[in-house]
């Protein structure tokens, strides 16, 4: 189904995550990979990027790594672009690749954030024909000790009859 995948990543927990499920996916299909790695120049920073080229490299390098260890055919690619031109960047590579699909980590936007404007996701997805995938977003496990699953309200929690099994 999908013979190339293009996998984009960046420098969170959430590529993590897409790291496996790319993995599995390409694993699943006989799949090649194409990792993306986009280092963003700063707004106003006079050429100067988010991360520092080792920096860029080392993820791109353990990407590729991991996939090439489960013995998934892998290439990286860095590349340079404004803040303003990523998901043009990741669809270019997609397409100058001929890939069959992309795979994007998830960072899901909790309150308020997600009212600023559309996330990578909506924008990757809106320059480009080709079906997005998308990692789901790494667990979070709440801190504190967990409730006892003996204890039962002493109040019913339904007005309707329930069956237990």
């Amino acid at each position: 189904m999908f013979n190339r995948i293009l996998l984009a990543i960046d420098d969170s927990e959430s590529s993590d995550v897409a790291i496996s499920f790319a993995t599995a996916l390409a694993g699943q299909y006989s799949s090649a990979v194409r990792v993306v790695h986009v280092n963003e120049y700063l707004v106003g920073g006079r050429g100067f990027t988010v991360e520092t080229k080792v920096q860029a490299i080392g993820h791109l390098e353990n990407a590729v790594s991991a996939l090439r260890a489960a013995g998934i055919r892998t290439e990286g690619s860095l590349y340079l672009t404004s803040c303003f031109g990523v998901d043009a960047r990741i669809v270019n590579a997609a397409h100058d690749w001929s890939a069959d699909v992309i795979v994007l980590g998830s960072r899901r936007r909790r309150r308020f954030a997600r009212l600023g404007g559309k996330g990578m996701r909506e924008r990757v997805t809106s320059l480009t024909s080709l079906p997005v995938l998308t990692a789901p977003a790494p667990l979070e496990v709440g801190s504190g000790t967990p409730t006892d699953m003996g204890e039962l309200p002493s109040v019913p929690l339904a007005d309707f009859p329930s069956v237990s099994i």
